[in-house]
C-alpha cells in the first residue's frame, strides 16, 4: 500500500497524497482516494488549456472563498462538493475535493440482495427519478418517501440559486451531477469544476441528454463560435432544474411521450423531441405527446399514466411553475422560473402536505386538496375526520391584513415556526438559530384540535382580543381568527375546518 501512495503539491504549495489506484473514471477525469479517504484527487484525462487551468484556480480560490468565508458559509458545505485546491502532476491538471458524505452511498443497493452489485456506489439521482428503475431494481429501503423528495428538491433549488447569485452557471445539471439521499431528504451538487462564468469561462460541455435545454439541442450542429449557437448558461440551468424537480416528484420525463417526429431516423427524431419540437407530455391544449399506456412498460406504471397521476397533484404552487417551465418557458428561456421561485414554491408545498392514513402507501405523504373530496393522490385512500387549515394573512400596515396565498395543513405533530407567524422570515440558508425553534404545535384530543402556544408572546384571539399566554392552548374552530404576531410582517390566521 505504501508503495502506491503518491505525493503532489497544489498551486498554493500544500502537499497532498493519493493512492495510485483509480476508484472512479468518467468522461473527463480519473479519480483517486487519499490514504485516509477524507478527500479525493481527480486528474483530467486530456491536456487542459490555459483557460481551463485559470478557471479551476478561480473555482478553488476566489469563488470558494466567496461561498464559504461569508456568514452562514458552513451551510453550503452540505449542498456542494466544492473543489478545495488545484494542482498539476506529471503534466496533468487535477483537483482536490472532499469525499462525498456517507449518506450519499447506497446502503442496501438493488433488490434481491443487491443483484446489480450497486451497494456502496454513489446515489446517482437516476435510481430515484425513474419509475422503471425504482420499481425494478432499487431496494425499497433506499427510496424514502414523497416528503423527502420535496426536501431534496428544496436543497437542489437552493444550491442552484446560490450559484446563480454568484454569477455562475453549472452548465451540466443532471441526475449524474447531483447526488441525492431520499432516506434523509438531502442533496449535494458535484462536478463543480466546469462552472460557466459568462463572458469569461465558456462551458466545456453542452450538458447531459434529458437535461439539455431545447435551444442548445437545436443549435448543437453549429460551430461553438457561431453567434447563433446556444451554449449552457443560467437559463439552461433553469431548464435542467425544472426537469430534475419534475422527475423527482413524478418519476417520469416531462418531454418523453409517445410522439414520433421521424420514424426513419432515430437520431433526428431524438434531436427534434428534445429540441425544436420539444413538447410537454401534459400540455394543457396539445395532447399529441401524451404517453400512450399501451407503449409503457409495466414497471413505468402508474407514473406513466398522466391522467391518473397528473402534475397538478404537486399542488397549486408547484403546478404553476411546472406549467411555466414546460409550456410558457420551454422555448422561451426568459420565461423559465428562477431557482428562487422553485425554492419558495417547494417550501410552501411542504405546508400543504398531509400524512397518508394508509400504512402501506409507498409515498406516505400527499398534497391535501380540500377543493374536492380529499384523498391520497398516490394510493387513493380517503381522508377521514376533521382537519384545521390555517389561511395566512399578513400586515402591510397596522391593522390592515391581506391574504398571503399561503396556507398550512394541520396534522398531529405538525408545528408552527417563526416563518409561519411572520411574513418577513423565510426558512432558507439565512435562517438564524433563534428562528429555527418551533413556537407552537398541534394536537388532536377527543376529536378536538388544539394549538399549544410554546413561544408566541403576542398570540391572541382577534374577535375579543383575549390573549393566549405561552404554555396555554386554544381550541381550533371553523372561522376562528388568531393574531400570531404584532411585529412588522406579523401574520393573522383564519381557521377553516375541513370535515
Amino acid at each position: 500500500m505504501a508503495n502506491n501512495i503518491k505525493k503532489c503539491k497544489s498551486f498554493d504549495g500544500i502537499e497532498y497524497e493519493f493512492v495510485d489506484i483509480i476508484i472512479g473514471s468518467g468522461a473527463m477525469k480519473d479519480v483517486y482516494f487519499s490514504p485516509d479517504k477524507s478527500y479525493v484527487v481527480a486528474f483530467f484525462k486530456n491536456k487542459q488549456d490555459a483557460q481551463s487551468k485559470e478557471r479551476l484556480q478561480m473555482i478553488t480560490t476566489k469563488y470558494r472563498n466567496n461561498l464559504f468565508s461569508q456568514e452562514g458559509g458552513k451551510y453550503w458545505e452540505k449542498l456542494f462538493c466544492w473543489p478545495s485546491a488545484a494542482l498539476e502532476y506529471n503534466g496533468k491538471l487535477g483537483l482536490i475535493a472532499p469525499t462525498y458524505p456517507k449518506q450519499f452511498f447506497l446502503e442496501y443497493g438493488s433488490k434481491n440482495n443487491d443483484t446489480l452489485g450497486i451497494k456502496g456506489k454513489e446515489k446517482e439521482g437516476k435510481w430515484f427519478a425513474s419509475a422503471n428503475l425504482r420499481n425494478r431494481f432499487v431496494d425499497p429501503r433506499e427510496l424514502g418517501d414523497w416528503l423527502n423528495h420535496i426536501k431534496m428538491c428544496i436543497q437542489i433549488s437552493r444550491a442552484v440559486k446560490k450559484m446563480h447569485m454568484m454569477g455562475l452557471a453549472h452548465s451540466d445539471l443532471s441526475y449524474k451531477n447531483v447526488l441525492v439521499d431520499p432516506t434523509q431528504g438531502s442533496a449535494c451538487v458535484i462536478d463543480i469544476d466546469g462552472l460557466v462564468v459568462p463572458g469569461k469561462f465558456p462551458p466545456d460541455v453542452v450538458g447531459t441528454p434529458d437535461f439539455i435545454a431545447p435551444e442548445v439541442v437545436m443549435t448543437s450542429h453549429l460551430d461553438k463560435h457561431d453567434k447563433n449557437r446556444k451554449l449552457p448558461k443560467r437559463e439552461t440551468d433553469l431548464h435542467a432544474l425544472a426537469v430534475l424537480i419534475y422527475m423527482y416528484l413524478l418519476y417520469r420525463h416531462p418531454l418523453r411521450g409517445s410522439k414520433v417526429h421521424d420514424i426513419n431516423d432515430p437520431i433526428k427524431d431524438e434531436s427534434l423531441t428534445m429540441g425544436e419540437k420539444a413538447l410537454f407530455i401534459e400540455h394543457p391544449t396539445n395532447k399529441s405527446n401524451i404517453k400512450k399506456l399501451d407503449q409503457a412498460k409495466p414497471s413505468e406504471l402508474p407514473w406513466a399514466d398522466t391522467n391518473k397521476l397528473p402534475y397538478t397533484l404537486t399542488g397549486p404552487y408547484l403546478s404553476q411553475l411546472i406549467k411555466q417551465a414546460f409550456v410558457d418557458g420551454l422555448h422561451d428561456p426568459a420565461k423559465r422560473p428562477s431557482a428562487n421561485d422553485w425554492e419558495i414554491a417547494l417550501v410552501k408545498t411542504v405546508d400543504l402536505i398531509q400524512p397518508c392514513e394508509n400504512k402501506k402507501c409507498e409515498q406516505k405523504w400527499y398534497v391535501f386538496d380540500n377543493t374536492k373530496s380529499p384523498k391520497c393522490s398516490f394510493c387513493s385512500s380517503a381522508f377521514k375526520g376533521s382537519l384545521p387549515v390555517f389561511n395566512f394573512y399578513s400586515s402591510r400596515r397596522e391593522g390592515n391584513f391581506r391574504p398571503d396565498n399561503y396556507r398550512l395543513m394541520v396534522w398531529t405533530g405538525q408545528s408552527l415556526f417563526n416563518w409561519h407567524i411572520n411574513n418577513n422570515i423565510f426558512p432558507n440558508e439565512k435562517l438564524s438559530d433563534e428562528h429555527k425553534k418551533r413556537v407552537g404545535y398541534f394536537v388532536k384530543h377527543k376529536n378536538l384540535w388544539w394549538l399549544v402556544n410554546e413561544n408566541m408572546p403576542e398570540l391572541s384571539l382577534v374577535d375579543d382580543k383575549s390573549a393566549i399566554p405561552i404554555g396555554s392552548k386554544v381550541e381550533l374552530k371553523d372561522g376562528l381568527k388568531l393574531l400570531l404576531s404584532k411585529q412588522d410582517g406579523g401574520r393573522l390566521a383564519v381557521i377553516q375546518m375541513v370535515n
